[in-house]
C-alpha cells in the first residue's frame, strides 16, 4: 500500500491523501500498523490522536482504534489547544437547525463521519462548563482576575455562531450563581474585544440584550444577534 503513485509490475494500492489534510503520513502509518499489531495503540498521542483518528475512518473496519483515537483527541482538549480545536469543528458544516448535514462529501471534515458531531459537542461542552471551572472564574473574588481574562480572551476569538451558542446556554456559569447578569456583563465586554479583533470589518454588528425579567435563574435571558451595518447614504442635491 502507498501514499503516492508507483510504476511496475508490483501489486500496489494506491491511497490518494491529497484530498484528505487531515490524514498525515504519520497518522496513516500508525492505523496501517494496527492492521498487524495492537500495539499501535501506544503510538498514540495527543499531537497525532485527530490524524489518527482520521485515518482509522478513512480505512475502515478499524472500531477500537477510532474509539482510542477519539478519546485521545476528547481528552487533548485542553486551554493550550481550544484554539486549534475551535478551529476544526467551525469547519464542520452545519444546517439551519444547528444539526450536523449528513452530506459532508465537500467538507473536508466529513472522513471523520459520526465521529464528527461527537468532536463538535465535546468542544461546545469544553466552551460552556469545562473551560469556566478550570479557570475558576466562578470562584474569583471578583471580576477582575486571570482567568476571567483568558476567558475573555478565548471567547473574544470564537466564531459568532459558537460565541452565541455558548454564551446564551444557561450552562455557561461566570459567577457563584451562575446569573444572566453576569453572563450579560461577560458577554458585554467579550463584544468589545470581538469588535478590535475577530468582528473588525465583517461590516455586521454585534449585540447583547437581557431580557426584561432576567436574572431570576429561570430560563435564557440572554441574548446575542448579530446585524449588518447600515450603509451611509448621501444626498446629493442637484
Amino acid at each position: 500500500m502507498s501514499t503516492s503513485p508507483q510504476s511496475g509490475a508490483q501489486r500496489v494500492i494506491y491511497v490518494n491523501l491529497d484530498q484528505e489534510p487531515e490524514v498525515t503520513e504519520e497518522g496513516f502509518a500508525i492505523a496501517l500498523g494496527y492492521l498487524y499489531s495492537a500495539v499501535s495503540l501506544n503510538l498514540i498521542s495527543p499531537q497525532n490522536a485527530r490524524a489518527v483518528l482520521a485515518a482509522g475512518c478513512l480505512l475502515g473496519g478499524m472500531d477500537d482504534l477510532c474509539r482510542y483515537s477519539y478519546e485521545a483527541c476528547r481528552q487533548s482538549i485542553s486551554v493550550d489547544t481550544i484554539g486549534a480545536w475551535v478551529e476544526f469543528i467551525d469547519s464542520i458544516p452545519s444546517q439551519a437547525d444547528g444539526s450536523t448535514t449528513h452530506d459532508l462529501s465537500h467538507s473536508q471534515t466529513s472522513i471523520f463521519g459520526l465521529y464528527a458531531q461527537r468532536l463538535k459537542d465535546d468542544v461546545l461542552h469544553f466552551l460552556v462548563v469545562t473551560l469556566p471551572e478550570i479557570l475558576e472564574v466562578q470562584h474569583a473574588s471578583s471580576e477582575k482576575s486571570h482567568g476571567r481574562d483568558v476567558l475573555l480572551q478565548i471567547y473574544s476569538r470564537v466564531p459568532f455562531d459558537m460565541f452565541k451558542t455558548a454564551v446564551e446556554s444557561p450552562s455557561f456559569r461566570v459567577d457563584p450563581t451562575g446569573s444572566d447578569q453576569a453572563r450579560f456583563k461577560f458577554a458585554k465586554e467579550a463584544i468589545d474585544l470581538r469588535k478590535r479583533g475577530i468582528a473588525r470589518g465583517s461590516g455586521a454588528e454585534e449585540t447583547v440584550v437581557l431580557a426584561f425579567g432576567g436574572g431570576n435563574g429561570v430560563g435564557n435571558s440572554v441574548h446575542i444577534t448579530r446585524k449588518l451595518r447600515k450603509r451611509t447614504l448621501w444626498k446629493v442635491n442637484a
